[in-house]
């Protein structure tokens, strides 16, 4: 009998190790339930489980290694991304108003490569239409146009990463490069697109399974400005406190700030502008052979952010699989660098959480965001309404007495309103999503031609499919 049972160890050994050297994949999920079952059983011992998957490991690397000729620091890899398709309406009550409606698609592709020592180096390219020399730095997402012309492709993410500590609850890395957004504040303080470029620093210690603290701080190149040695750059941090107080209560506190260096560099002439909102003023810069009118922030950006939630868990919701989350949250901020319209903020409810199959969850948000509370190149570029032309026939805005911007539909700050998302998972890897912004702007226009509609009332809706892999 004994013999039998050694055999049978012997022979789940040899088959296990070979099965993981398929993939990394079938490492992370196939060999390691069959060994998790045969500890179950008690046909494997916790400290020969140990030992199976160390020589598992150790022979996907080596053949890993030589078949992709990859030196032999590296430890593995992971390849993820997601296509995206999307329906997207816009529509208002003012008459000036185009209603227009687009089909666009959203590609993302990424590598990342795992290292001895704790190093990791990843990029990520993805689509996107033209803005500026480049992309859109608000959006990945490609228009269906142009008698099917082919769409271009550009880096989103390109970054080095060294986590220094990793142990006793503590954790220390350094990122440097075009990276993720390492702050966890929501859409009105940054779009869900942006990649910023520059280095942060990201530590935090966990005290239980209960209570843990995260703190990130960074420094970011806003713009590059050939003929100035002021660059404008953005630089701050978060300190956010995770609690989970029983199986049902969980919350979380957070706090942050941050401050733009040379703000009064990122005029029309040097920085891309795609959102509207802040309060602006033109002026004439001496160029080569003359004069140039440019458009430049009035106020600097130096917002204090608070963030709280919390979270009270079901055991069971009709309707859902598994246990079923009802989160209360909301964000403020201020901005004592600018003398009015500095404030912001949001409120919401949100009803389960997707991203497994058979999950949905339904949100309720509404925002207010006062023209100057933050830098409106930065914040979210769905969340928009119409901005009337100040005469007939003309295509600029005044607002403020100096603030300019262009008629039509935009996001960015200086909007208030509501936000309702559904979101619905078929599978583990496809999820429907339909969202529904109606907002105005909170500041009208200094209207002077009476006759016109100053109805700045808007709506932009969005069907998505997503498969991610």
């Amino acid at each position: 009998m004994r013999k039998s049972k050694t055999t049978t160890k012997l022979a789940f050994f040899a088959g296990a190790t070979a099965l993981v050297a398929l993939s990394p994949q079938a490492q992370a999920q196939s060999a390691d339930a069959l060994i998790d079952k045969l500890v179950d059983k008690g046909i494997l011992t916790v400290d020969e489980a140990k030992d199976l998957r160390d020589e598992a490991d150790k022979n996907f690397n080596t053949a890993f290694q030589t078949k992709t000729g990859m030196p032999d620091w590296v430890t593995g890899y992971k390849i993820s991304g997601s296509v995206r398709g999307r329906y997207e309406q816009f529509s208002g009550d003012n008459q000036a108003m185009i209603d227009r409606t687009r089909l666009r698609y959203r590609l993302l592709f990424g590598v990342t490569v795992n290292m001895l020592d704790n190093m990791e180096a990843g990029f990520r390219l993805g689509s996107g239409d033209a803005k500026g020399s480049g992309g859109n730095p608000l959006s990945q997402s490609s228009t269906f146009t142009g008698n099917w012309s082919d769409k271009n492709i550009y880096i989103d993410t390109a970054y080095g990463k060294w986590t220094a500590i990793n142990s006793g609850g503590w954790l220390l890395s350094t990122t440097v490069g075009k990276m993720e957004n390492p702050f966890n504040f929501t859409y009105m303080v940054f779009d869900p697109d942006l990649t910023p470029e520059g280095a942060v620093l990201q530590g935090g210690y966990t005290f239980n399974d209960k209570q843990n603290i995260a703190c990130t701080g960074g420094a970011f190149v806003l713009q590059e400005v050939s003929a100035s040695t002021h660059d404008p750059f953005l630089w701050g941090g978060q300190i956010q406190w995770n609690s989970k107080w029983t199986e049902k209560w969980s919350s979380s506190l957070g706090l942050g700030a941050f401050a733009i260096v040379s703000p009064d560099q990122l005029t029309t002439a040097n920085a891309l502008s795609i959102n509207q909102g802040n309060t602006r003023y033109q002026y004439n810069q001496a160029v080569p052979g003359g004069t140039t009118t440019v458009t430049a922030l009035r106020y600097g950006y130096t917002p204090i952010i608070a963030d709280a939630s919390v979270t009270y868990t079901l055991e069971t919701f009709p309707l859902y699989t598994g246990t079923f989350p009802i989160k209360l949250s909301g964000e403020a901020m201020n901005n004592p660098s600018a003398p009015k319209d500095n404030n912001g903020y949001w409120v919401g409810v949100t009803f389960g959480k997707s991203g497994t199959k058979k999950t949905w969850d339904i949100s309720y948000r509404y925002e207010y965001l006062g023209a100057d509370a933050w830098y409106d190149q930065l914040t979210d570029d769905d969340n928009g309404a119409y901005y009337v032309p100040d005469n007939l026939g003309s295509s600029t805005s005044f607002y403020n007495g100096n603030h300019i911007a262009s008629s039509g539909w935009y996001g960015g700050t200086n909007i208030k309103g509501h936000l309702v998302k559904f979101n619905y998972s078929f599978t583990d890897s496809l999820t429907f999503t339909v969202s529904a912004y109606l907002s105005d702007l909170i500041t009208p226009p200094n209207q002077t031609v009476p006759a016109v509609n100053l109805n700045s009332t808007a709506i932009h809706m969005m069907a998505d499919l997503m498969w991610k892999f």
